[in-house]
């Protein structure tokens, strides 16, 4: 009879290194912290370097490492994953969770600046491209995953943030299609979408009366997610030996807010 393994052996990260960007600040914040506690080597990459984080991430008693990295610029991803592979051997999971500094913003199709648009696709878009691009022979070597933090906006629309589920929609259509075209060489892809606290989230209540209280009626647990607490095991879970076979999903993580999948 074929020996198990156990759910705690294929979920341990010990010795996986985890390329996360945006993982300084909010949901990426948290994601790192809960991948390190799993034991993954984790590489920040953000725009100021990731140096508090990385000295946060080894006070919990993590493994890290910081790279500057704008995902909009195709050269700065490509020195992330060359940081990742040169710092500790291999990348076994990519985490596209950097998002655009404006997605909390209300706008409509009608007046907005087609510059925020802009902004969106170089981050959400051609950022998750950059990353698959540059880690894919990485990945493939080490059969891993590509995990991009998408939106429940980008499942059922949004009447105040539409450039946002459109990108966001747009990120779930890259990583179906990446899940066929790299299934044959091992490696996943994956989106996760969260409904947790944020930055952007705490801009958009801002600046939105009433947006907090409607957002909330939705969510049966009566709460939004902790991004370390009730996100991060999500992400460690998907980037794990346990979700070997699984791949061109997305996990709606958000408390039972209702997601037209």
């Amino acid at each position: 009879m074929r020996r198990l393994t156990t759910l705690t052996t294929l979920t341990t990260l010990t010795g996986r290194t985890v390329l996360v960007t945006g993982g300084c600040s909010g949901v990426g914040r948290g994601l790192s912290s809960a991948l390190a506690a799993a034991g993954a080597n984790v590489v920040v990459a953000c725009r100021d370097g990731g140096a508090a984080a990385v000295r946060e991430l080894e006070a919990e008693g993590g493994r890290a490492a910081g790279v500057v990295c704008d995902v909009t610029r195709w050269a700065d991803v490509a020195v992330a994953v060359r940081t990742a592979v040169d710092r500790f051997g291999a990348l076994h999971a990519v985490v596209h969770n950097a998002t655009s500094d404006r997605s909390g913003e209300p706008t409509d199709l009608a007046t907005v600046d087609p510059s925020v648009f802009d902004d969106h696709i170089r981050v959400a878009v051609d950022g998750a491209r950059w990353c698959a691009l540059e880690a894919f022979a990485h990945l493939r070597e080490a059969r891993g995953t590509l995990l991009v933090l998408t939106s429940p906006v980008g499942i059922e629309g949004s009447a105040t943030i539409p450039l946002y589920g459109s990108v966001k929609a747009a990120q779930r259509g890259l990583v179906k299609s990446l899940a066929r075209e790299w299934g044959p060489d091992g490696v996943t892809a994956n989106c996760l979408a969260p409904l947790a606290t944020t930055p952007a989230m705490e801009r958009a209540f801002a600046s939105t009366p009433g947006l907090d209280r409607r957002v909330l009626r939705r969510v049966p647990v009566g709460r939004l997610g902790d991004p370390a607490d009730d996100i991060g095991p999500a992400a460690v879970f998907l980037v794990s030996e346990a979700a070997r076979y699984i791949t061109g999903q997305t996990l709606a993580v958000n408390g039972g807010s209702f997601t037209a999948l």
